[in-house]
């Protein structure tokens, strides 16, 4: 289209615009169906016999559901068993982390000490540590402190894996809190335990939750720590007990393919429930006022 013989300029716009959008929306697309897609196929491999899951060609719809695999799974006391050790585990290093975190993080906050700064970095430096470096020097304190084969174990191993995090996300997030709060609840009586607990915590509510859902995350993932500190079949976690799945002369996918669904939903049921949450928290911990 054209005003006196010239193109109109907001039209073009309007045109590169919508060719951004759909630029957008079909590389969005593309990524979430490659993300998507193996999680719809553990679900479809749970719902079809064992005998289907390598059919050429591949039938992603299985013709006849079956939920056999789930009554099996949720039948079995031994994998009842994992699911209760990973909820002990992930419930007990949660609540500890942002405990502590909360905090450490508010004394970083509020207050200004000698060596402050070396304490700051010493947290950070904590999370650049490969985990896997740190799996024999574990081993070896556990064993000292007489916690292996034990819940007490995994939940101390996870408890310093997810305690700087809390630390640095919760010092983030109530640096985003001006002290004008704390100074006019000081005014009014509040103690500085008041403060955090009746002024600071309601307002940080985004962030602890945020920290909570990745410690959960954290502990209930985790699979080598699990397998390396635990023996006995009952101290096992979910992570663990899938790996256990695999047998010496066959493997029941069917089987395994449930136990992972189930193994997922606690955490696509936590995320979806808080996920506004946990991106308020996320965006304001990882900026320091």
């Amino acid at each position: 289209m054209s005003v006196n013989g010239q193109t109109n300029p907001y039209r073009n716009e309007l045109v590169q615009e919508r060719f951004r959008r759909a630029v957008i929306y079909i590389a969005l697309t593309i990524v979430t169906l490659i993300m998507v897609f193996p999680v719809m196929w553990m679900i479809s491999v749970s719902l079809k016999p064992t005998t289907e899951t390598f059919s050429l060609p591949p039938q992603f719809i299985p013709e006849t559901l079956q939920f056999d695999a789930y009554s099996r799974v949720l039948g079995n006391a031994q994998f009842r068993g994992f699911f209760l050790n990973s909820y002990l585990v992930g419930i007990a290093v949660t609540l500890l982390s942002v405990a502590i975190g909360t905090l450490a993080a508010f004394g970083f906050s509020r207050y200004r000490f000698f060596g402050e700064k070396t304490a700051k970095l010493f947290v950070i430096t904590t999370q650049m540590v490969p985990t896997i470096t740190l799996l024999i020097p574990f081993f070896g304190v556990i064993v000292w402190l007489r916690l292996y084969d034990s819940l007490w174990g995994l939940i101390v191993t996870y408890l310093t894996f997810a305690l700087p995090y809390s630390v640095i996300m919760m010092n983030g997030y109530l640096d985003t809190i001006p002290k004008d709060f704390d100074e006019a609840a000081i005014i009014d009586g509040c103690t500085p335990i008041g403060v955090l607990f009746r002024v600071l915590l309601p307002v940080a509510t985004p962030g602890i939750i945020s920290t909570a859902v990745y410690t959960f995350l954290l502990s209930w993932n985790e699979f080598l720590f699990a397998l390396a500190l635990t023996r006995s079949t009952e101290m096992r976690t979910v992570p663990v007990g899938i790996a256990m799945m695999v047998g010496e002369f066959g493997l029941k996918w069917d089987e395994m393919m449930a136990f992972s669904v189930l193994g997922s939903v606690p955490i696509l049921v936590l995320f979806m429930w808080v996920q506004r949450y946990v991106v308020s928290g996320l965006a304001a911990g990882g900026v320091k006022g």
